[in-house]
């Protein structure tokens, strides 16, 4: 018998095999996990490795909140600690992570096989704090020069990958 280093569970050798590194908690070497551990730790590890920069250094994107028709140019970051969609424009917003219930990647050029889509903006649901009023907010990529739509694609990206992982692990 051992036992998986990220869920604690006991298995028998077969089904608790894989070694994969465990950054997160302190594990320096690769450690024994269970298959379902290790296929989860493989994917937060990719993500720390690839996403979290992009979403860190964040991208411009016209938002608009709610149901009004003005849109506000905003550099849209998430926060040193990783708790926060920070949004600087005119005005400042600050979102917490946990707040947010819902994000919904907008993509054009859709094809019937599902091929060529690309990134374009995305729509955001979160809870206001200290009330259960929620809010939307839409993000739409620039389209002039001064907006880099490649990064900003890059950023939604890292943010579908974000969203797919915390609601994994909310499921788990």
């Amino acid at each position: 018998q051992h036992h998986c280093r990220r869920c604690g569970k006991c298995f028998c050798d077969k089904c608790c095999s894989k070694k994969v590194p465990l950054p997160r908690m302190c594990f320096v070497d690769p450690v024994r996990q269970c298959a379902e551990c290790a296929l989860v730790s493989q994917k937060e590890t990719e993500f720390y490795d690839r996403q979290l920069k992009v979403l860190m250094n964040g991208a411009t994107f016209f938002v608009t909140l709610g149901t009004s028709d003005k849109s506000e140019l905003m550099v849209c970051r998430l926060s040193n600690n990783q708790r926060y969609l920070v949004l600087d424009g005119d005005s400042h917003y600050e979102i917490e992570i946990l707040q947010i219930s819902t994000v919904q990647i907008l993509t054009e050029g859709f094809t019937p096989g599902g091929g060529n889509t690309r990134a374009i903006g995305m729509i955001l649901q979160y809870k206001v704090p200290g009330s259960e009023e929620v809010t939307q907010m839409k993000f739409t990529a620039g389209e002039d020069f001064n907006c880099n739509r490649k990064l900003s694609a890059s950023w939604l990206a890292a943010m579908h990958k974000a969203t797919k992982l915390l609601y994994e692990s909310r499921d788990q």
